[in-house]
């Protein structure tokens, strides 16, 4: 029982001293690290243009899309970054999930809307394109994701009540018997949840790390800026949990993220 869950299998091959670490601290944001880069993208972004040029505008790429078309080639490419902790041990999770969150329309009052999705090794990069741009259109249109649908009957309950049902759950989910269809809808819990900041106009941050789910890994992406140089580059901020992998594993892998941005014909 302790060592199975329904999204991950148990990661066995460690040092007594990494075995160790989940345990002695529980917390997720005990565990953070924050590390920001800029990234060069004046490829990406003519890639994209090239991409865009007689396509249909409801189905256009951008450049966020191919930062999470390159983050999920990288934790296929170095599987050690998707995984996560849970239950005092360290999971492999079982596929990339990439959540993601973006307002539904350029409004102060607009909520916002937050898509999770399973990106496959063999997906094409137009079906990605096209899939994900169906999700924010659904979402935008204000149709009920299941997990709107269950915080949604969580918030008639009174709130010690929804207090005790999180507590009892995150209880279930460290014994790993929390069911597939209450993990796969919810974007916590996810190989990276990422955030867009650019897409109004702002600089990024640093997120912090939610403690319900098990999402080690937030990415922060903030507007285009031209250097001194000319060269235009994307800011990227990360908050991650070491427990998860060490800091070199984690930074040759965003190395392998800045490559494919910067050679997007590879992706």
């Amino acid at each position: 029982m302790f060592g199975r869950r329904p999204d991950a299998t148990l990661v066995t091959d460690l040092s007594p001293v990494r075995r160790f670490m989940p345990m002695l601290s529980a917390r997720r944001n005990d565990n953070l690290v924050y590390y920001g880069h800029e990234v060069p993208v004046d490829a990406a972004l003519a890639f994209v243009e090239e991409w865009n040029r007689g396509r249909d505008p409801a189905k256009r790429m951008t450049l966020f899309h191919l930062l999470l078309r390159a983050l999920a080639r990288v934790a296929e490419e170095r599987p050690r970054i998707n995984r996560f902790t849970a239950g005092g041990r360290l999971w492999q999770r079982d596929g990339v999930w990439i959540s993601f969150s973006a307002k539904q329309a350029m409004a102060d009052g607009a909520p916002i809307l937050t898509v999770k999705r399973r990106f496959e090794p063999d997906e094409s990069l137009d079906a990605m394109v096209e899939a994900l741009t169906g999700d924010l259109r659904r979402g935008r249109s204000g149709e009920p994701s299941t997990s709107d649908k269950e915080v949604g009957l969580l918030l008639k309950l009174p709130p010690f009540l929804v207090r005790g049902l999180i507590r009892l759950a995150r209880g279930i989910d460290a014994l790993g018997l929390l069911p597939r269809a209450m993990i796969e809808p919810d974007p916590m819990f996810s190989s990276f949840f990422v955030a867009n900041l650019g897409s109004v106009g702002l600089d990024a941050g640093f997120h912090h790390l939610w403690e319900h789910g098990n999402c080690p890994f937030f990415c922060v992406m903030g507007a285009v800026q031209v250097g001194d140089d000319g060269v235009r580059r994307v800011p990227l901020k990360w908050t991650f949990d070491e427990r998860v992998e060490d800091g070199f594993y984690c930074a040759r892998s965003l190395e392998r993220l800045r490559e494919l941005l910067e050679h997007p014909e590879k992706l």
